[in-house]
């Protein structure tokens, strides 16, 4: 796993974890919900992290394909290219 994939997947447990915990707040104030409703709601919070979290690893990176110095070498001779155009036409 990289740096950002662990970043995500922290950052998506944490979410997850402050909306189980508020939603058991609103059933357990507010809204008069059967035991087991609780038990639902804690698989449904973790079937949508396991999911998002499994959607995410499939999407790929474009970044880890292109080579930083070719592409750094690519605009430093592109940006040559237009500098002798415009010299050109002056």
């Amino acid at each position: 796993m990289k740096k950002k994939d662990v970043v995500f997947t922290i950052g998506l447990c944490i979410f997850t974890g402050v909306l189980w915990m508020a939603g058991e707040l609103v059933m357990g104030l507010w809204i008069p919900v059967r035991p087991k409703a609780h038990l639902w709601w804690l698989i449904g919070i973790v079937t949508f992290t396991l999911v998002v979290n499994i959607w995410h690893s499939f999407i790929e990176d474009e970044s880890d394909k292109k080579d930083p110095r070719r592409e750094k070498y690519e605009r430093k001779v592109n940006g040559r290219i237009e500098r002798k155009k415009n010299k050109k036409k002056k």
